[in-house]
């Protein structure tokens, strides 16, 4: 195993062996994912327009005017364009109304990319069906933890991990070949010793056929025959057993070296332990740091909130002052127009009061003159009547 090192693992693969422990650091990763994650968002928001057109009545309020009319305008377009591809038509026409679709999409993701609450109210309150739509989405996902994963692994590190995988590939190919072999000689030994001894059980019994068949005349052969047959069963039983122990040897052999590389390896994992905990700790003072810097800001928004909501209510009191203020200048304003009102009558009372003292004094002035007119006729008429008596009597 080409492993640098005491552990036996190269710290570039070790990384990529633990992907939690990496963390985008470069400005243009996290520009990517963020690239990555609005796409994500924008397809979800995309497999929802087509529910929310739906029942365009029941979100209208929770959407707002401008929302409303902008999917409208989408559905009109939508229409339109299904009528433009099932009829043929000018191609001109169906450019023209696809580029307006696609600028309406655009703006109404800009809308509610605007609003994220509503998105999210959206997603949890609409409920759609499952559709190609969403395998697209969910492969989106998997090829923007992929692109992560990528983007955070390092060429060097990753030629390092081949390496490693290939290194502990062919040292498992290596002990499984050599384990095989002396499994496969062990068994050959096995089944070898077996057919000797069964053959020489078949032999035995042959010469036990064959004794009994010639007991009277070849005793001694017989005899001498057996004690061959048993030295060379107790010769060959010995070298079975010294054959079966020198295998044994090898096996424990083999165990001793599978024994080390589990230490060798439990070495490494011990290491890797160890790192993971370094790395532990310095998530666990980031997160206290961030921890810090969120309660300075709490405090500091606190502070803003108390300063903002004694603004408030100084707004309050001048807006509560203020309508006092307007509804003394409504009172005042109603009494001037009262006023103004009876000074006006006044006036006009005022007016029909002259307008009658002068008809009745220009009356009056006429029966005046009428009534001094007839006193005059009257005493002329009485001064004539007496001349004329007088003028009789002399």
């Amino acid at each position: 195993m080409a492993t640098p090192g005491r552990a036996g693992i190269p710290l570039g693969v070790m990384k990529v062996l633990d992907p939690r422990q990496l963390k985008p650091d470069i400005t243009e990763t996290e520009r990517i994912l963020t690239v990555l994650d609005e796409t994500i968002i924008k397809l979800e928001i995309t497999r929802l327009i087509p529910r929310v057109i739906g029942s365009l009545e029941r979100y209208a309020r929770m959407l707002g005017p401008e929302i409303t009319s902008s999917l409208l305008e989408h559905q009109k377009l939508s229409v339109e364009i299904q009528q433009l591809l099932t009829s043929p038509g000018d191609e001109d026409s169906k450019r023209s109304v696809e580029q307006h679709l696609k600028c309406s999409l655009r703006n109404i993701l800009r809308l509610f990319l605007a609003n994220p609450l509503l998105y999210h109210g959206l997603k949890y309150k609409v409920r759609v069906r499952e559709s190609p739509a969403d395998v697209f989405i969910k492969a989106f996902m998997e090829f923007r933890d992929f692109t992560l994963e990528r983007l955070l692994t390092s060429p060097d590190e990753e030629k390092e991990k081949i390496q490693f995988m290939k290194d502990i590939s062919l040292q498992v190919e290596k002990n499984t070949e050599t384990i095989s072999a002396l499994q496969e000689e062990l068994a050959a030994v096995i089944q070898t010793r077996d057919e000797e001894l069964n053959r020489k059980d078949k032999m035995i019994e042959n010469l036990k056929t064959s004794m009994e068949d010639l007991a009277k005349d070849c005793k001694a052969e017989i005899q001498h025959i057996m004690e061959e047959g048993e030295n060379q069963q107790k010769e060959d039983e010995e070298a079975s057993k010294y054959r079966c122990a020198r295998l044994k040897q090898e096996v424990q052999l083999l165990g001793t070296r599978f024994n080390a590389l589990v230490l060798e390896h439990r070495a490494s994992e011990l290491v890797l332990r160890k790192e993971k905990c370094k790395a532990e700790r310095e998530i666990q003072e980031w997160v206290q740091k961030y921890d810090t810097d969120m309660t300075e800001k709490q405090a500091t928004y606190d502070k803003l909130q108390a300063a903002y909501n004694d603004e408030k209510d100084q707004l309050s009191l001048l807006m509560e002052k203020h309508a006092l203020l307007l509804q003394e200048y409504t009172e005042i304003e109603e009494e001037r127009r009262m006023l103004k009102e009876k000074e006006e009558e006044a006036a006009r009372l005022e007016a029909r009061r002259n307008d009658a003292a002068t008809c009745i004094q220009a009356f009056w002035k006429g029966y005046l003159v009428r009534s001094i007119y007839k006193s005059k006729l009257k005493k002329g008429k009485g001064k004539g009547k007496g001349r004329g008596k007088g003028k009789g009597k002399k």
